[in-house]
């Protein structure tokens, strides 16, 4: 308990040999000043009483140590963060309501399989610091990055496909996770764009390259990942993922079901790390009340002595 403490005042133990001159040396008047109804407190008769000697004395030490205020510092840190902070940008278009992508769970939509993995894989990244965006006609951030999974993870939960419209504003999704991490200064920045269709002609306002410089000028590197099949005239453009990829030092993936989907969230979960600087506050605990607690006391038992032994006379 009382290791590493120190002294703020260390100087004023120096104090002890005033008073130790003066014992020896003065017809001691001053005590009354500093302790009233004392005037008796340092006179040559109380070396007659060993006690008392030791109780004057115990007081005095005391009350100078705790003038020289003993102190101890107590670090406290926020847990060191040693992760990405990584945008996860979900595509919650209509056609995310197509149900069979999980063979296991035929009757779960694409969003539903999708929406598990995601905070399975949210939940498994404990030292990163995570936003959330979603998209379809439009964009918009659901969370800002945050450490805290359980919070993230109960959004997640409540997204619903069609929130943001039935179509599929890829780039201006790819934008707005650009927006989500602008503000960070973490050396690794991630999105991860999940989708399961081509842009919408006449809904992205931003065009695709545009939203590549985007993340090229932030340092950011992308994984989009493609759900469903890319044969079927609503499936995701392979061409377009492998781009952004490309551009930004991504890898770019396809899951054509539930199980190869969670294989890439678990390549992707292998991802470097990199250190998020921590926070440090330091508090200072302040002891001077024990040695001041044992003066007072030592004092208390000494004047009640000596004038005990006074009324004996």
């Amino acid at each position: 308990m009382f290791d590493g403490i120190y002294f703020e005042f260390p100087k004023l133990v120096f104090v002890i040999f005033f008073f130790i001159a003066c014992a020896s040396l003065c017809k001691m008047k001053m005590p009354s000043i500093y302790f009233p109804h004392t005037t008796v407190f340092m006179k040559n008769t109380v070396s007659a009483s060993k006690l008392l000697f030791f109780l004057k004395w115990l007081t005095i030490v005391m009350m100078i140590l705790a003038l020289m205020s003993p102190v101890k510092d107590e670090p406290y840190e926020l847990k060191p963060k040693h992760g990405h902070e990584i945008a996860l940008v979900l595509d919650a278009s209509g056609s995310m309501k197509e149900r069979g992508f999980d063979p296991q769970n035929p009757g779960a939509s694409r969003f539903d399989v999708v929406k598990s993995i995601v905070r399975d894989f949210i939940q498994k990244r404990k030292n990163d610091n995570i936003g959330l965006v979603v998209f379809g006609s439009y964009s918009f951030i659901a969370s800002p990055l945050t450490y805290d999974k359980n919070i993230l993870s109960r959004i997640v939960s409540q997204l619903q496909v069609g929130m943001a419209g039935q179509y599929t504003a890829l780039y201006e999704a790819l934008a707005q996770g650009v927006n989500l991490l602008k503000m960070s200064k973490s050396k690794s920045k991630v999105m991860i764009l999940l989708t399961d269709g081509y842009s919408t002609a006449g809904v992205d306002k931003i065009p695709l390259d545009v939203a590549i410089d985007m993340a090229k000028k932030e340092g950011i590197k992308v994984y989009p990942i493609g759900v469903g099949s890319t044969n079927s005239p609503d499936g995701y453009n392979r061409a377009v993922l492998m781009k952004i990829a490309k551009e930004t030092g991504g890898v770019a993936f396809g899951a054509s079901n539930a199980r190869q989907l969670m294989d890439i969230y678990k390549k992707i979960d292998k991802l470097e790390k990199s250190e998020i600087k921590n926070e440090t506050f330091s508090y200072l605990h302040y002891y001077y009340f024990y040695p001041l607690f044992i003066a007072l006391l030592s004092l208390m038992l000494y004047v009640y002595l000596r004038n005990k032994r006074g009324a004996h006379r």
